[in-house]
């Protein structure tokens, strides 16, 4: 695999990235094997996980159909991995999602989704991982800036993300001594088909990313290589003393 900037930082490493069918999940599992490492990628879409496969190469990935909200699916996942290659050296709890609700309209079918997906999720991919991590192992979790920032109609959805935030201060003492770190990416805009399926139409899909692009201070969307290759940087050596930190990657969008 062919990608700029790459120096081999993940050499020998296998790791996990949840959602890496499509969007920061498939540029970070795309980077990731372009660093050295060998990957599993998990999804709900079979055909995204096919093409996926296709695009990272079949070498280099075992893409395996589940639910990260399914813990029988997670079972399953870490099953494979076992049998396959017998521990994890990194961890990415990327997969989840959200949609635009505002206060009034907010139903319990809407909560439990997206507490399910974006919580318990990430919850039990981390709880579930640690008997395969071995010594040095390195955890990131795709927190966000809704988490720390007020956004009209994403209530629920920034409710997830400010506990993925705590999730990481109480993990890093639940395991402490144990030779693991765990640190979030806070992605701001990122240009992502997930991003633009908020909308119902085309032109409603540009108008929310002209409406977004106007409260980043860089003056334009981020795209996907750009946070995997700060997930890189938390996976890798490069990061070995930053434990329990959120690293906003985000064109200055939540900093002001």
């Amino acid at each position: 695999m062919s990608l700029p900037g790459v120096s081999n930082k993940l050499s020998g490493r296998v790791a996990l990235v949840t959602g890496g069918n499509s969007g920061i999940g498939l540029a970070t599992a795309e980077r990731f094997v372009a660093e050295g490492a060998y990957i599993f990628i998990t999804g709900r879409r079979k055909h995204a996980l096919d093409e996926a496969v296709d695009k990272i190469g079949s070498n280099f990935v075992t893409a395996i159909e589940a639910d990260s909200a399914n813990l029988a699916d997670l079972d399953r996942v870490y099953s494979v991995i076992k049998q396959q290659k017998g521990g994890l050296d990194i961890v990415f709890a990327n997969a989840g999602g959200g949609e635009f609700l505002a206060l009034d309209l907010i139903s319990e079918e809407h909560y439990e989704k997206t507490f399910n997906s974006n919580v318990k999720g990430v919850l039990f991919t981390v709880q579930k991982a640690l008997p395969l991590l071995r010594k040095g192992a390195s955890i990131i979790l795709n927190a966000s800036t809704a988490g720390s920032m007020g956004i009209p109609a994403m209530s629920v959805y920034s409710g997830t993300k400010a506990a993925i935030r705590n999730f990481i201060r109480s993990w890093i003492l639940d395991l402490k001594g144990r030779d693991i770190r765990i640190n979030a990416v806070s992605p701001g805009p990122i240009e992502t088909p997930g991003l633009r399926g908020l909308a119902p139409t085309p032109e409603a899909a540009e108008a929310l990313v002209k409406s977004m692009i106007e409260t980043i201070p860089l003056g334009r969307m981020g795209c996907p290589d750009e946070v995997a290759r700060c997930v890189v940087f938390l996976a890798s050596d490069d990061s070995s003393f930053i434990n329990g930190s959120e690293v906003f990657v985000d064109g200055g969008a939540a900093q002001i």
